[in-house]
């Protein structure tokens, strides 16, 4: 009975115990690696998991990152050890906690870096990148300052969409970027934007409609945006906002003002702001070198060198090192006015000051060599660059090529660019387009289009510049056919042709005699608002070189009717034209309404109606001729004036005698 019982009992045991073997399963070596290593990072012991680190995987990563997220320095310490030999990025997750972390810790820079390897490396748009942020957040309550740092990754990244995109999402999720966030956004776009912000203005009002108050750096960004618009006057009245809203000025704040003053070259205003710093900022602000750089390089523009560099002298009086920039600046001031022996003194006086010249300093100086003619001495200015071990840039290599071109030394060109592109030292069009443009202009077409290919076989694609530049030169060469197959690879290519090009084959049309081809392009280009003073004038001239005057004549009355900026091109045109039928009265009472206009005869009016007067009219009505134009500020072609009018006077001379 006993032993029975016992029996029983037993096999209840055991029937218990399979129950309970169900319900807890062996577990496998993933769940025992990954409690293992939760284990070891509680208690710190970095050796043991070292030498787990080959065995970690991409989905126990995961959840380890995951597990630990409240603990920021075990999170940091553990990505710091496995990023090394594992790709963290495999796992967008794991990066997001990663990223949480690393700007709670104010380690704001890896957290950016993390962020652009996301979307340059793994390919994630920020909006995936965000929403990702938002499931892993270790409260309840998201820190603003991820946001702001993944607006900063798309705007270093030039990508204003998606930053703007991130901003937007969030705003619908109840969740909103800081001020600084949006400074940072602004202050992209200000950037890219042409020289009218449109774009800028747009956001900075749909900014302030969301309740955000400007801050210094919002004012300063307006003031910029005031600036590269030329509105000194409401950038001034921005100003005075700023301190009405008890917001200080910076030095920023400054130097803004000082740099939009000196871009309208209101330089007096320019001195002004400097002179009153300390007293217009309650004296928290002193000129620093921007300051300064800003003044000298406002003088120099106006070709004031020699006060831009009082105001070096300045600078060192008052205990501040000039800069690198500082003495480009007067460089190039020198450079531009031809004053090489001084662009040499202010290059000397730098190096004696410890700065090395850059390449800013070399291009300037090489570039004034070659308008000089002085190949020889360009060449071996490079030269010295290059033993100094400063890199030639892309605008070196440009104006070396452009020089030599200039200067009739194309073949040299040709081979010092094969022998920068076989050392893959270009990496864009900017050099090519160079020399198809000279090749275009010396009728060397042919060789023009073996560059263009040249560039394909190479793998960089030709831009916009390269299409224009060949479209021009086959409609100069007469091949308006090959113009229009170029034309018809930019569409190929979804590029936008631009008004040069349009302008090209419309003056490739008019001189093939096709002037009713163009007239018909014209009207399309109107449709578009895609069109200028130069379309119009081309147009004119093709109506001129087919005779037909009536409707030369209604389109110059048409142009004055509507507007559209009637200029001394324009004129000589229709002077030439009468000129050419033998209608001289008439050319010179078009020189009278052009006056009457506030539009001055040029030296080509001057060489047109001189050389047509000469042929049909008596010396002392051509020199009369001259005097008029002289007195009213017409410089006279030295050629014309040498062949024809001083021969005309001299007979006027003999004549009396």
């Amino acid at each position: 009975m006993v032993l029975s019982l016992f029996g029983l009992k037993r096999r209840h045991l055991f029937v218990r115990a399979l129950h309970l073997g169900k319900q807890f399963t062996t577990p496998n070596a993933e769940e025992i690696l990954f409690k293992a290593i939760c284990v070891n990072l509680r208690e710190r012991k970095w050796r043991f998991l070292d030498q787990l680190s080959s065995s970690l995987t991409n989905s126990v990563l995961p959840r380890v990152f995951h597990e630990f997220r409240s603990s920021p320095h075990v999170v940091l310490e553990l990505y710091q050890r496995v990023s090394a030999s594992k790709s963290v990025l495999d796992s967008l997750e794991t990066c997001c906690i990663v990223i949480q972390t690393m700007v709670n810790c104010k380690n704001y820079d890896d957290a950016l870096f993390l962020m652009k390897e996301l979307m340059i490396r793994r390919g994630y748009s920020p909006l995936e990148i965000l929403e990702v942020l938002l499931d892993t957040f270790a409260s309840r309550f998201p820190c603003d300052a991820v946001f702001d740092t993944l607006v900063r990754a798309c705007t270093e990244l030039g990508s204003s969409e998606g930053a703007y995109s991130v901003i937007e999402k969030l705003r619908t999720e109840g969740l909103f970027v800081s001020i600084h966030a949006w400074n940072n956004f602004l202050n992209h776009i200000v950037k890219v934007d042409d020289d009218v912000c449109c774009r800028f203005w747009f956001f900075y009002k749909e900014m302030v409609s969301y309740g955000y108050f400007e801050n210094v750096y919002t004012f300063n960004l307006i003031i910029y945006a005031l600036c590269k618009e030329c509105k000194l006057l409401a950038a001034i009245c921005v100003f005075y906002k700023m301190l009405k809203s008890g917001i200080v000025p910076n030095v920023v704040t400054f130097n803004m003002l000082v740099d939009g003053a000196c871009r309208i070259s209101e330089m007096d205003v320019a001195l002004k702001l400097v002179r009153n710093v300390r007293i217009m900022s309650g004296g928290y602000v002193v000129p620093n070198i921007v300051t300064y750089n800003c003044l000298i390089n406002g003088y120099c523009k106006l070709g004031d060198v020699e006060i831009g560099e009082r105001f070096l002298d300045e600078m060192i009086e008052t205990g501040l090192e000039p800069n690198v920039r500082t003495y480009a600046t007067l460089v190039d001031g020198y450079s531009r006015k031809g004053m090489l022996d001084e662009a040499f003194r202010v290059c000397d006086a730098m190096v004696e000051k410890g700065l090395m010249p850059n390449s800013v300093v070399y291009n300037t100086v090489i570039h004034r060599l070659y308008v000089e003619g002085d190949v020889d001495g360009a060449s071996s200015l490079l030269s010295d660059m290059i033993e100094k071990y400063i890199s030639p840039d892309k605008f070196t290599h440009s104006i070396h090529e452009k020089g030599l071109c200039r200067n009739g030394h194309i073949n040299e060109a040709l081979s010092y660019h094969k022998c920068i592109v076989e050392k893959n030292l270009t990496e864009d069009a900017f050099s090519h387009n160079i020399l198809i443009d000279y090749l275009c202009k010396s009728r060397n077409i042919l060789a023009a289009q073996q560059l263009v290919c040249s560039m394909f076989v190479r793998g960089l694609i030709p831009d916009i510049v390269t299409y224009g530049t060949m479209i021009d030169g086959y409609c100069k060469e007469g091949n308006i056919n090959r113009a229009v197959e170029v034309y018809d690879d930019i569409i190929k290519v979804k590029k936008n042709p631009n008004l040069v090009v349009y302008n090209s084959i419309l003056d490739g049309l008019c001189k093939e005699v096709s002037v009713d081809v163009a007239e018909v392009l014209v009207e399309e280009l109107k449709g578009t608002s895609l069109y200028d003073v130069i379309t119009h004038n081309t147009l004119l001239n093709g109506y001129c070189i087919s005779g037909k005057i009536d409707k030369a004549l209604d389109l110059f009355l048409k142009m004055r009717k509507e507007r559209i900026s009637v200029n001394e091109v324009t004129y000589n045109i229709l002077i030439n034209f009468m000129c050419k039928l033998g209608l001289i009265q008439h050319a010179k009472e078009l020189v009278s309404v052009m006056i009457t206009q506030g539009i001055f005869p040029d030296c080509i009016t001057y060489t047109t109606l001189v050389t047509s007067m000469n042929k049909e009219s008596s010396a002392e009505e051509v020199v009369e001729l001259h005097d008029y134009m002289v007195l009213r500020g017409v410089n006279p072609d030295g050629e014309t004036y040498r062949t024809i009018v001083y021969p005309r006077i001299e007979q006027i001379g003999f004549g009396l005698d």
